[in-house]
């Protein structure tokens, strides 16, 4: 029997219908009865039975017979086990971030947490002759940047508490965060918008809102930021800027395999 390819495409039409099973199949905590899968891959029954039958075979997906439901099966997590072996955050980010700067004119950096402090991993800069830089492994202070607040306003109470018990709230400016309680209101605010701002918290003149970037498990492995002077990130760009940089850092954790917390 000859192949069936999509002429708009050029996929092969068989693979792409075994391929959404198998996605299917594996979004599903619980696994799915054949009803089930057939309906949310949007195939009819028998061409799913067909289907699931050969990834079976393949051993991409298993039937628990007692269950009568199907589950994604060991070759799948080997296979996802070698994306993870060969992601590389940086690598996935780069295309984004300097999207993400020709879109806004900003200088965009990506950042992680590391012992209480920001480690920067990466930097795009705007072609604008006043911007903010930060070298490729530069630290800075966690509690007085964006990055480092979004982080940590994902991170588990237990984590959170860990980090602000060892952290020393220096002041840079008249606007730095110097109090736990502030310092965890802004986590709080940081976590309910689902972005963070450094206004002028460690340097004057100086502003940056950022958004974080999920791994699979939904934690917030880093973040990526928007930063400039604030002649031009002013309050009405704000909103503008944190929306930008939301959607970039979207993209880069579904990219990356990643997915945001359901309650985030």
């Amino acid at each position: 029997m000859a192949v069936q390819k999509s002429e708009r495409s050029g996929q092969v039409q068989s693979l792409v219908r075994a391929l959404n099973l198998l996605k299917v199949v594996a979004r599903a905590d619980d696994g799915l009865t054949l009803t089930e899968a057939a309906k949310r891959a949007s195939l009819p029954v028998s061409s799913a039975h067909r289907l699931l039958s050969t990834l079976q075979q393949e051993r991409f997906v298993r039937f628990d017979q007692e269950r009568t439901r199907w589950f994604v099966g060991v070759e799948a997590f080997a296979a996802g086990a070698g994306f993870l072996r060969s992601r590389d955050l940086v690598t996935v980010a780069r295309p984004y971030m300097r999207h993400l700067m020709e879109e806004s004119g900003e200088t965009v950096s990506l950042a992680v947490e590391d012992g209480g402090q920001v480690i920067y991993l990466a930097q795009i800069e705007c072609r604008q002759l006043m911007r903010a830089l930060a070298s490729p492994g530069q630290r800075a202070p966690l509690h007085s940047s964006a990055v480092g607040k979004v982080i940590l306003a994902y991170a588990p109470d237990e984590r959170q508490d860990s980090v602000i018990g060892a952290m020393k709230l220096e002041r840079f400016t008249e606007r730095t965060l110097t109090t736990e309680q502030g310092f965890r209101q802004a986590l709080s605010e940081a976590h309910k918008r689902k972005f963070a701002l450094d206004d002028e918290e460690y340097a004057i003149g100086l502003r940056c809102v950022a958004a974080p970037i999920f791994n699979e498990a939904h934690e917030a492995i880093a973040a990526i930021s928007l930063s400039g002077p604030k002649a031009r990130v002013t309050d009405g760009r704000m909103k503008e800027l944190a929306g930008l940089a939301q959607a970039a850092a979207g993209k880069i954790t579904r990219e990356f395999g990643g997915s945001a917390p359901s309650r985030a």
